[in-house]
């Protein structure tokens, strides 16, 4: 290969790179997150894409885990919220109503829809 053939090559993979990285930007999807109430007050809202552990007060404990969350502990008599199962972003709700504790799954695309109904 001749140097002017090297240069058009490389100019055309750098160019083919940036193209592809400005497409990823374009298309990332949206940011999914849960938000915590308790006592009817936000308590936090928190990202789907990193798993933790979240204490509630002094009553309940959730974890966030592959994308999903689910409740781990309660200190209510029935622990009908940890047998509710894992939600996501898509949808979903749990509640512990002794506690009066509410999950819900969101993305960012939720609150513009929110707004406009």
């Amino acid at each position: 290969m001749k140097r002017k053939e090297k240069i058009f090559v490389f100019a055309i993979c750098v160019f083919a790179l940036s193209l592809w990285g400005v497409m990823q930007l374009l298309h990332s999807g949206p940011n999914k997150q849960i938000r915590i109430e308790k006592d009817g007050e936000e308590y936090g809202t928190y990202s789907l894409d990193e798993d933790q552990v979240i204490s509630i007060g002094t009553t309940n404990v959730c974890e966030i885990k592959d994308g999903k969350v689910r409740m781990i502990r309660a200190d209510c008599p029935d622990h009908l919220c940890i047998r509710q199962g894992a939600i996501g972003a898509d949808g979903g709700i749990i509640v512990c109503l002794p506690n009066k504790v509410v999950i819900q799954g969101e993305t960012d695309d939720d609150s513009a829809v929110d707004s406009v109904s």
